[in-house]
């Protein structure tokens, strides 16, 4: 009697196989042709591009420094962190009055791109460098009360968000990029909190913008479209 076939546990070694080997080539990666002071200053050198069958990914993970660890400054100079224990910060943007804002964010969930080997391997890599989080879709404001260089005063400027971005503050108009909308609120210099309803600008495409500020005074937020 022919014994019956159970192809799919086979299917399933080797779509396993596939994967180690393609994460295991991708941890090998290249090395690079040009020292690192070449791809800098005011003419940088760039080496040809190089196709391969597999990309190279390094990930550079997000650390903060050691307990009781500084970068070291000039001769002179000391080096202090302003803040620390934000979630997965993403931009920064000073006010007039030297308050800075923090935008605490991660994409926005994205279920198609989880699907398959691909979607497998993206969250892993998004892991590993910090990414794999829920956004915590909010602005936190940051306040030096005493010109130490550490801010001694923090509250949450606004909150429930969707994945915030770029800031500009524009007269008494304060505009925010979200992943799908261009916001506007008022405020008022000082203010540390912001709870009036938000003004919707414009509508962005959420699958499909990358939300970035502007360090001038212009009241765009550019949205560019990844296809």
């Amino acid at each position: 009697m022919p014994q019956p076939r159970h192809p799919a546990p086979r299917r399933s070694a080797t779509t396993i196989a596939a994967v180690a080997v393609a994460v295991a080539l991708c941890a090998c990666g290249e090395s690079a042709k040009l020292p690192s002071e070449a791809g800098y200053g005011p003419m940088p050198q760039l080496p040809p591009p190089d196709k391969t069958a597999i990309p190279t990914v390094h990930i550079a993970p997000a650390k903060g420094w050691a307990e009781g660890a500084r970068p070291t400054a000039a001769e002179g100079m000391s080096v202090v962190a302003f803040a620390n224990k934000l979630d997965h910060p993403r931009w920064v943007y000073v006010l007039p009055n030297g308050d800075v804002l923090v935008a605490e964010t991660n994409a926005p969930p994205k279920p198609d791109d989880g699907k398959g080997i691909r979607g497998w391997i993206m969250k892993k890599v998004q892991k590993r460098a910090g990414a794999g989080t829920p956004s915590a879709n909010r602005i936190t404001l940051l306040r030096d009360t005493n010109g130490d260089g550490v801010a001694d005063a923090r509250s949450v400027f606004l909150k429930d968000l969707n994945s915030p971005f770029g800031m500009a503050l524009v007269g008494n108009d304060f505009y925010v990029a979200d992943t799908d909308a261009v916001l506007r609120f008022p405020y008022q210099p000082g203010q540390t909190s912001i709870t009036a309803p938000a003004q919707k600008v414009v509508d962005l495409r959420p699958d499909r913008s990358t939300i970035t500020g502007p360090r001038t005074s212009s009241p765009v937020l550019t949205a560019a479209s990844c296809m």
